[in-house]
């Protein structure tokens, strides 16, 4: 095994770390205390277990090849009369995802379930079957997670924009939440057509159910537990911290954001989010709530959200898909993959073969493991973390977590691999690791060297691994 090379690893200061200067930022004051004291809850915790999952866009524009309803459709205008539930889940279970949210209502107010609210849905038209039902029953044959997507938006109804508009909006919660079993995600968006009339949702109320029916649910975007990350083209900022002003869980702040028009959805494909600091102690210290409040990148397999055959040769590749992955799943965020059935009520064949080599390239990554470990607290000493080979490794990944138990602590780190001739190469520097985070990395290398350079406290790490 080669003598690494000292004059190098003087170039690259290992004794500036988290042990000593911290990059010049207190590693330990009233004002780090508080950053630390902001944990996850437990389903928090359980989510980030499970960090990849599928929406399904399916119902009305389904059926009529719109994005977005037009409010004068009937039920009778839903002409889809077979799904195949046990290929939609079949085929995204293959992508490695975990779970699906399935548009129960979309804006056009259109209900795929047998509800007692309106005659607008699913068992008045020619299909005649409870479709939550079917998706959530075959779930649970599966063994994958189910989650719910319901519009506030309702363009059919008439009750909307008058106070007898948020009862009906809570018995319709109230059924999803009652009659399919576990629910692990509640997707709320603030969508809304320029021309919708003025009308505040309800928002503590509609948590309020959902904590008292589904306490093990997560509610997201507009929510207080999951983030929207910003934009809808699959792009997680650099830096995407847990930790996060309070206000930002303010359903408000999403509504003014979000889509306001159809033309609006097709520009969210194109934009990144305005603030690209949301977390950093510089923005936190100058807020004096804060809260847990991790970022769920959505996006869809094709151009739109529903299937069409206009853009069933939009499909993205499998390649394409697993650098989305890359940036969100390994990059401290959840992903929410949107994979439309198409009128045919199946997912498409070109969809299938995708999800299936996404699922391949992400069961690779940990497939020819290096080194695991689970770490646990650092000492006093591990300013730097060295590892060693017994052979040269052509490594491709690294995998670091958190145990976010313990809060978000590390910053800044830097990564370096040891090649065969003693020499040090810096492959990465980083940021925020969080949950997880995926580096990939090229070269043969005898040894890793970590350098935690910055923190917040003393660092926890939950996992440790270099994959071939």
């Amino acid at each position: 095994m080669p003598t690494p090379n000292y004059s190098k690893i003087m170039k690259i200061k290992l004794e500036e770390n988290w042990t000593t200067n911290n990059n010049k930022y207190p590693l330990n004051d009233r004002e780090v205390e508080r950053y630390l004291s902001v944990l996850p809850s437990s389903a928090q915790i359980e989510h980030a277990k499970k960090p990849f999952y599928c929406f399904l866009h399916f119902g009305m524009n389904t059926s009529t090849g719109r994005e977005w309803g037009n409010g004068k459709e009937t039920a009778a205008d839903f002409k889809i009369l077979r799904i195949k539930p046990e290929q939609w889940i079949k085929s995204i279970k293959a992508s490695g995802a975990t779970g699906v949210i399935l548009t129960c209502k979309h804006h056009d107010g259109f209900c795929l379930w047998n509800t007692g609210t309106t005659d607008f849905n699913v068992m008045k038209s020619p299909f005649a079957e409870d479709i939550v039902k079917l998706v959530s029953d075959e779930c649970k044959k599966q063994g994958m997670d189910f989650g719910v997507y319901l519009s506030p938006w309702d363009m059919h109804e008439k009750s909307y924009a008058t106070p007898q508009y948020n009862d009906f909006f809570c018995r319709q919660l109230t059924e999803l939440l009652t009659l399919y079993g576990d629910i692990f995600e509640v997707w709320f968006d603030g969508a809304k057509g320029a021309e919708a009339k003025a009308f505040e949702y309800d928002w503590e109320r509609y948590y309020k159910i959902v904590r008292t029916l589904q306490p093990n649910a997560n509610i997201s975007i507009c929510g207080p537990d999951i983030r929207w990350v910003g934009n809808e083209a699959g792009k997680a900022r650099k830096s995407e911290y847990c930790v996060v002003p309070e206000f930002l869980t303010k359903a408000e702040t999403i509504e003014k954001h979000s889509q306001q028009s159809e033309e609006d959805a097709k520009k969210l494909l194109k934009i990144s989010s305005s603030d690209e600091d949301l977390g950093s102690r510089k923005v936190l210290e100058k807020n004096a709530y804060l809260t847990w409040y991790p970022a769920e990148v959505d996006v869809s397999i094709r151009k739109g959200w529903f299937a069409s055959d206009e853009n069933e040769s939009t499909v993205k590749s499998p390649k394409k898909l697993f650098d989305i992955y890359l940036n969100s799943v390994g990059n401290n965020s959840f992903l929410l993959l949107n994979v439309p059935p198409n009128d045919r009520g199946v997912i498409s064949r070109k969809e299938t073969k995708v999800l299936k080599s996404l699922g391949k390239k992400i069961s690779e990554i940990t497939e020819k493991p290096v080194y695991e470990k689970n770490y646990g607290e650092l000492k006093e000493t591990d300013g730097y973390l060295e590892f060693r080979f017994p052979n040269p490794k052509k490594l491709k990944y690294c995998i670091l977590k958190e145990d976010i138990k313990k809060g978000q602590r590390v910053e800044k780190f830097d990564l370096y691999i040891l090649k065969s001739n003693g020499k040090y190469k810096r492959i990465y520097d980083g940021t925020v690791i969080g949950m997880n985070k995926i580096i990939e990395m090229k070269g043969e290398a005898v040894g890793v060297l970590l350098v935690i350079r910055q923190s917040r406290g003393t660092p926890n790490l939950s996992h440790i691994g270099f994959y071939e």
